[in-house]
């Protein structure tokens, strides 16, 4: 199959994810559930876990999923390669009493979710996901088809919003409809509970989110492009669910390979399943605990150990080239991009930037750097928390795309493609 064929089935296939996936809920399930098709066990944490090398494994927490291959002949100082993403992305989350409107309109309560580009959520059909707790006990997932819209006022009712701009009211102007009626009436959660199969009385408690309906799409130019809702980081979760299936079936591993989705990245990650808190610690511990290791052990396989932390990163936009380093401007379509900041924002050094070379090269993919303008200060990911957490050298790579943290993002097919197979030279070692 050519590069192009193989990039355009790669973007196929992660349109089908991101589909899966409106909530970080639904995506640690969809990650779990590719991983258990392509023979990985899923284990409950409440459980034993196999005490033997080998093996692939699954396990979900909320809305995290940490997934990993033990070679056969692991040894207690077996280093570890772990791919590190997330799941969550900015957006909307339904409030309690979430059912509320006015005028003879049905509208959603809801709580702003991290930092979207409130503007590019206008004028789209919405669906809601999430997971919803029951009164005996059970945790079910749900995920409604198209039902809300954040409608634009018109242009004839504020006249000068091309010049002055539109800046949205988090609290009154951001509360989508969903039909019309008497809010005492109705009750959003049924929505929910009828997609789901359950009786709305029994709903204890849920967590559910607004996402876009419209699957992602293949356009531009010799179909460059893939635009989509979520990319941020549903990209890398499914590059790494892909790479870590294909190294499963096909590598001859030299470390324990790990596939990190973290939840909660967009607010801090400061969560039971997000990078800053103990998920992927608790999974390294029980691992080496099954390989035999002591203290000394697990510190010694820690430090010849790797995390690559992938998340999207700024392509240079042609509109406002002066928000970008002058010389630095990395551009869909000419490789994934290895993220520099000098405060430790991103938590690559020098032998990061090596290291990750070499698996471009092992891969035959070209890469690009980003770093930001010093005018225009970056975010940062989970890298430099979980090197910190663990000790582990980190590097932060990713792929460039533009529209960040808009409703509907855009990235380059090739890039996706690339990704992916530079996550297979990473696991590989």
């Amino acid at each position: 199959m050519s590069h192009a064929a193989s990039a355009r089935a790669h973007v196929e296939d992660l349109a089908d994810f991101i589909a899966a996936s409106p909530s970080s809920y639904h995506a640690a399930e969809e990650v779990a559930r590719r991983l258990q098709e392509q023979g990985f066990t899923r284990l409950d944490e409440t459980a034993a876990w196999p005490a033997q090398p080998g093996g692939r494994f699954v396990i979900v927490r909320d809305g995290a999923a940490i997934a990993w291959v033990v070679p056969a002949g692991a040894a207690p100082t077996t280093p570890v390669h772990v791919l590190g993403a997330h799941t969550d992305s900015p957006g909307f989350k339904l409030k309690p009493r979430p059912t509320t409107g006015s005028r003879g309109w049905l509208q959603a309560a809801v709580e702003v979710y991290g930092g979207p580009l409130l503007n590019s959520w206008l004028d789209r059909e919405l669906r809601l996901a999430g997971r919803l707790a029951l009164s005996d006990g059970r945790v079910v997932l749900a995920a409604t088809g198209p039902l809300l819209r954040l409608p634009q006022l018109a242009i004839h009712l504020d006249r000068g919003v091309n010049n002055n701009g539109l800046a949205l009211d988090k609290q009154f102007e951001t509360q989508p409809v969903w039909g019309l009626g008497d809010p005492l009436e109705a009750d959003l959660l049924a929505e929910l509970a009828d997609a789901a199969g359950v009786d709305p009385a029994d709903i204890r408690g849920f967590d559910a989110v607004v996402a876009d309906s419209a699957r992602g799409a293949v356009f531009g130019k010799d179909d460059a492009f893939f635009a989509s809702g979520r990319l941020d980081d549903l990209a890398s979760v499914h590059a790494g669910v892909v790479a870590l299936g294909h190294i499963a079936a096909h590598g001859d591993l030299r470390a324990i390979a790990v596939l990190a989705a973290f939840d909660h990245e967009e607010l801090g990650s400061g969560s039971r399943s997000g990078a800053a808190g103990p998920i992927l610690e608790d999974v390294l511990e029980r691992i080496y605990a099954g390989l035999g290791a002591d203290a000394t052990d697990v510190h010694r396989a820690y430090a010849a150990s790797w995390c690559l932390s992938s998340d999207v990163g700024h392509s240079v936009h042609p509109n406002y080239a002066a928000k970008h380093d002058p010389v630095v401007q990395p551009v869909l379509g000419s490789g994934p991009i290895l993220k520099i900041n000098a405060n430790q924002r991103y938590a690559t050094d020098a032998v990061g930037a090596a290291a990750w070379h070499a698996w471009c090269d092992a891969a035959g993919v070209e890469t690009q750097e980003f770093v930001s303008n010093n005018d225009v200060p970056c975010g940062s990911t989970i890298g430099p928390i979980t090197a910190t957490r663990l000790g582990i050298r980190t590097v932060d790579v990713g792929i460039p795309i533009l529209s960040m943290h808009s409703a509907r993002e855009l990235a380059g097919v090739s890039d996706l493609h690339d990704l992916a197979a530079v996550a297979k030279a990473f696991f590989a070692g």
